[in-house]
């Protein structure tokens, strides 16, 4: 299965999305990974905590594009995870952090998402190269795929469809294209945009992890 990137320039709202993301980094780069949760404010560690009714929810749950951001198909047609995927995924999971994708499939894959997602997955593990298979059961049912054409990415359906299934959640989205940086960043999304130069090939789960005991 051959996954395609969707490449775009950079506008204002995805540099905004960029910004957003260089600034986190930086701030968490000082932040160790293990950090205890800060407590609130007069309260001390057995105390219940308040959320005001319009905060978001902490968890979060982080969203990515699959092709060229998570998996790389050669031109043999094999795919494999791209460096550093595996281990991140891992990282993820570690910390019980949700991941979901959000990818464009053919529609005609199925007439649920859980339909194209099996197809997808049949169809990259047909090709799959890799020392590992590729980590489906992380993802359980947070696959969003198009059910129309024009679904497609880079209309903003599939994100929004994301961020209504996330049960208040605060998202986040990585992808390596700046217009799906953009177009995420719009609609709400922590976005980030992945194997930059001189930046961290994902947002680190660390700063994941801080951004959902962050509320909104």
């Amino acid at each position: 299965m051959t996954v395609h990137m969707n490449g775009s320039a950079s506008n204002r709202p995805a540099r905004a999305g960029l910004a957003l993301g260089a600034a986190l980094v930086s701030a968490m780069l000082c932040t160790p990974a293990t950090a205890a949760a800060p407590e609130e404010a007069g309260k001390g560690p057995g105390a219940a905590a308040t959320t005001p009714a319009h905060a978001e929810r902490a968890c979060p749950v982080v969203y990515f594009d699959l092709g060229e951001t998570l998996v790389h198909t050669a031109d043999d047609g094999s795919t494999t995870y791209l460096p550093g995927a595996a281990s991140y995924l891992r990282n993820l999971r570690g910390r019980h952090i949700r991941v979901g994708l959000i990818t464009n499939v053919p529609p005609s894959w199925g007439t649920t998402d859980a339909e194209r997602a099996a197809r997808l997955r049949t169809e990259v593990d047909a090709t799959w190269r890799g020392p590992v298979p590729f980590a489906w059961a992380d993802f359980g049912d947070r696959i969003r795929t198009p059910r129309t054409e024009a679904e497609r990415k880079p209309s903003p359906v599939l994100w929004q469809r994301a961020k209504d299934d996330s049960a208040g959640c605060r998202v986040v989205y990585q992808a390596e294209t700046a217009q799906e940086v953009s177009v995420a960043s719009s609609l709400g999304f922590v976005s980030y945009q992945v194997g930059r130069p001189k930046r961290p090939v994902f947002l680190p789960a660390g700063l994941v992890e801080l951004l959902g005991r962050r509320h909104g």
